[in-house]
Formats: C-alpha cells, sequence, structure tokens
C-alpha cells in the first residue's frame, strides 16, 4: 500500500488560524479532487460562517440502501518544526511508522475513507455522502450552523465520523461517549498595584497566592474534582484502561501516581475533571520583590455526557466564587462552553461495523470514551435525531495526535480502511 495521497496532504500545512489560507484553499480543492476521482458524485466546497469551506460530496445509492456519511477534517493542529525529529510538512518512514502533522489527526482519516471507497466496486452498496471539514480543529463552528441551516446536505441512516481511534493499537474501538466542555477564566484583584514584599509582605493580601488556594481546592486528596455540586462518582462500563497502559500513553513520569478514586476509565470518561489550563503571574525572568495585586488563571472543565455542561459551568464559576480568601474581589467569566454526546442506541450500523471490525482486525469490537469533544456529533444527532453516529479512526495512543511527532500506523489504517469497506458492503447487502 502507499502513501502518496496522504504525503500530498500532509505537505499542505492546512491550519485554519488565518495566517495559512493559501495553503488551507489547496488543501480543499485536493480533496474535492481525490473524491471526484475516488466516484463520489457532486464533491464541491461549500462555503461556511467561519470564513472556511466543507467539502461535501453525494452519490446516491441503489433503491432502498441506506446512505452513509463519512466524516473527517483537512485542517491541522499547528506545528513547530524546530519540536520535531523530521518535517511536520513531509510524510517520513520511521520505524515502521509515517510522521507528520495530520498523518492521524485527521487526514490520515480522510485518506482512510477514500481507501475504503476505492476498494469497493461502483456502483456501490449504498450511498454515500462525504463531509470534509476545514475548521474542527480551530473549534470555529462553522459546520455546526450550517448543519442547522441546511440539514438536508448531511442526511443519512449512519454517519461515520472518522475522527477518534483504537484505544490501543490492533484493538478495534468505537467511541460512545464525548465529554462535554466548559471553561472559564477567573481573574483575583486585592491591592490597586503591587506592593514591595519588604515592606508589606505578610500582611498584603497576595492576589496570586488567593488564587493558587482556590485552584487547591478543585481536587481532593485523592485527586478527584471536587466542585460544589458536581458529581465525581461516575463509573464506566465499556472498556479498561489498564493504569500502566495510560501512564505510558500519557508519558506519566516514573514515581508519579496517578489521579483520582476510580478506575481510569472512571477518571477520563465518566467523571468531571477540572484542569488548570494557564495562569497569567510574572515569569521568574520577569519577577520583581513585589506582593501581586491581580493574578488570572483559566480553568478548563469536562464533564461526561450525562451531566448538562452548561450547569456544571454555572457550579464552577460558584465554586470559584466561594473559595476566594481574604475577601479578594474575585470575577468568573465563562469562556468555552459544548454538551457532551453519547452513543443513544446500537442498530444495523453499530452490528455492520462490529462485525466489519471483527473480521479485519480479528478481535472484538470494544467501547471506549473520549474526552474531548465534538460539538458536531450533536449537531448532527438534533437534526437527525434517527441516525447513528459511530466514532472510529486510524489514530491510536502512540501517534500522539496534537503533539510534536505525531505519527500513523499503516497496518492500524489498512485494517481499519478494509472495515469501513466491509461495513460499507453488508449495510448494502
Amino acid at each position: 500500500m502507499t502513501f502518496e495521497d496522504l504525503a500530498h496532504l500532509v505537505a499542505l500545512p492546512s491550519v485554519a488560524d488565518g495566517a495559512h489560507e493559501v495553503a488551507l484553499s489547496a488543501t480543499a480543492d485536493e480533496v474535492v479532487r481525490l473524491f471526484s476521482q475516488a466516484g463520489v458524485d457532486d464533491v464541491r466546497r461549500v462555503p461556511t460562517d467561519d470564513g472556511t469551506d466543507t467539502v461535501l460530496g453525494h452519490s446516491p445509492g441503489p433503491e432502498g440502501a441506506p446512505t452513509v456519511l463519512l466524516y473527517s477534517h483537512y485542517d491541522v493542529q499547528p506545528a513547530d518544526p524546530a519540536e520535531w525529529t523530521s518535517s511536520p510538512w513531509e510524510l517520513t518512514e520511521r520505524d515502521g511508522r509515517l510522521y507528520g502533522r495530520g498523518a492521524a489527526d485527521c487526514k490520515g482519516n480522510l485518506v482512510m475513507l477514500l481507501t475504503a471507497l476505492r476498494s469497493l466496486p461502483k456502483p456501490w452498496p449504498v450511498g454515500v455522502r462525504i463531509v470534509c471539514e476545514g475548521s474542527e480543529e480551530m473549534s470555529k463552528g462553522g459546520l455546526g450552523r450550517l448543519v442547522g441551516t441546511d440539514p438536508g446536505l448531511f442526511a443519512a441512516d449512519v454517519m461515520l465520523v472518522a475522527d477518534s481511534g483504537n484505544i490501543e493499537r490492533g484493538v478495534p474501538t468505537v467511541t460512545t461517549s464525548l465529554r462535554g466542555t466548559g471553561s472559564v477564566l477567573v481573574t483575583v484583584r486585592t491591592m490597586a498595584s503591587p506592593g514591595h514584599s519588604g515592606s508589606y509582605g505578610g500582611a498584603a493580601p497576595d492576589a496570586l497566592a488567593a488564587l493558587i488556594a482556590m485552584l487547591a481546592t478543585l481536587r481532593d486528596q485523592a485527586g478527584d474534582t471536587t466542585v460544589t455540586g458536581l458529581d465525581n462518582s461516575g463509573r464506566w462500563a465499556g472498556a479498561d484502561y489498564p493504569e500502566d497502559r495510560f501512564a505510558g500513553d500519557a508519558r506519566v513520569l516514573p514515581g508519579v501516581r496517578l489521579l483520582g478514586s476510580g478506575s481510569v476509565a472512571d477518571s477520563v470518561w465518566a467523571r468531571p475533571a477540572a484542569t488548570v489550563l494557564a495562569i497569567d503571574a510574572p515569569s521568574i525572568a520577569d519577577a520583581t520583590a513585589a506582593v501581586q495585586h491581580e493574578a488570572r488563571a483559566l480553568v478548563g472543565l469536562r464533564v461526561p455526557p450525562s451531566q448538562d455542561a452548561a450547569r456544571a459551568q454555572r457550579l464552577l464559576v460558584a465554586h470559584l466564587e466561594g473559595a476566594a480568601p481574604w475577601g479578594a474581589q474575585v470575577t468568573v467569566e465563562p469562556r468555552t462552553l459544548g454538551q457532551g454526546w453519547a452513543l443513544t442506541g446500537r442498530g444495523r450500523g453499530y452490528d455492520a461495523l462490529a462485525h466489519a471490525m471483527r473480521t479485519s482486525f480479528g478481535a472484538d469490537l470494544v467501547e471506549a470514551g473520549q474526552g474531548g469533544a465534538i460539538p458536531l456529533c450533536n449537531e448532527l444527532q438534533t437534526a437527525h435525531p434517527e441516525a447513528e453516529i459511530l466514532l472510529i479512526g486510524v489514530e491510536e495512543p502512540a501517534c500522539h495526535i496534537h503533539a510534536a511527532d505525531e505519527s500513523l500506523d499503516p497496518e492500524e489504517f489498512r485494517r481499519t480502511a478494509q472495515a469501513v469497506a466491509l461495513m460499507l458492503q453488508e449495510l448494502g447487502s
């Protein structure tokens, strides 16, 4: 199997940040060309209100056959070449893996869908809709709003969202749960200006120390998130996530303990998790002998789909406001917000996927969650509540998506493409 298409796509730095518009547009044109050549009808660029284009295509199936929507995205995360072993914009083989930005997330998934379609003779046994987004990594939301205003463009019986992957290499996995998100910006003020620590330290209320004390209340001794009023006792009923494997995947340093009183799967898929994403305070390089009058932090919150993300965010706001010591003035501003998603039913599409994965991987399909939100799943489910939405993909922990040296396992790619092709065949039989 060659990866010429993937190499060509990886060479285009399609970051939807406003600074790579030429590459982003060229990538959209390439996606149109590739799916058109694969046999999809009416492939075209459709503008969205966030300034990027979604590539759509539709080939109707035989009379009475279901329609399957195949989703991926062609934009990628930024990449600093100085942090990479080889160029992020050149697909490079090393030790049996293929390295490059987007090699897995999500250009690898995009080419996987292409490979599956190319392996099937025309006419295809099912109707096929292609949806390739141009701003997923930047969470601009243009595609989601397009789904809301023109849902007919996305009508399908089964929606295969190829933006996920296997819990472990060689273990076929369907993602059935996505945690919601809600971040807040907390600002603490205690004085009109900084005060000299020699003159005022000891009695002057330190805004940075106040902020640290507030943030410390978000975890208990076991490491469980402790936002007042937010249930943190959920249990995960799907695949296990062994501690040693998680520690390796997360690159936890030797001797450092994992957090949480339950299993790893409970902690990352079934329970809320508050994370301090950033703090505004003087850097060590710029430090002076001063008591700080103001400090800020961005706190992220992940919540399982069983919990309402908006309510959880409100609870986080109230918790931080109530945790301020010394009468410090606190402002907490809600920032991002996204509801979690859970698979609502396991019907014909799920059964076909399970059979196809078993054939291709030689192992039974397992169910896992994912910490990241994909708002599009909720928007598609709202527009087409009867559709089955199934999340799969070529990604697995060793891919290190979003990080330096992102990579793809060719065998994982091959097996997943074969499984998608077998699934389409079974749905059309």
